[in-house]
């Protein structure tokens, strides 16, 4: 396997954390009645992105393979939960 095929498998298993990241971030800012932000942008994305990488990993340990639906309903409800502590 090549760097580059090693790379965009990389790449496509953290593809779902780190978009599902990037809404949970985004659109609470496009709300005009949003909440005051708690954290600082970048600290905020990393730990979602962060959190969602870990439990797809769990999901590849304790499954043995990627992209099992429940691994995704773990991410989604992990990552979910975390923006709402993080927004109050």
């Amino acid at each position: 396997m090549t760097f580059f095929a090693l790379f965009g498998h990389f790449a496509n298993f953290m593809a779902p954390a780190l978009v599902m990241a990037a809404l949970l971030w985004a659109v609470p800012r496009l709300r005009r009645n949003a909440r005051a932000v708690r954290y600082r942008p970048a600290v905020e994305w990393s730990v979602l992105a962060g959190v969602g990488v870990l439990v797809l990993l769990a999901g590849l340990v304790v499954f043995g393979r990627d992209g099992k639906m429940v691994t995704y309903a773990a991410l989604v409800l992990a990552q979910g939960s975390l923006g709402w502590w993080m927004r109050r």
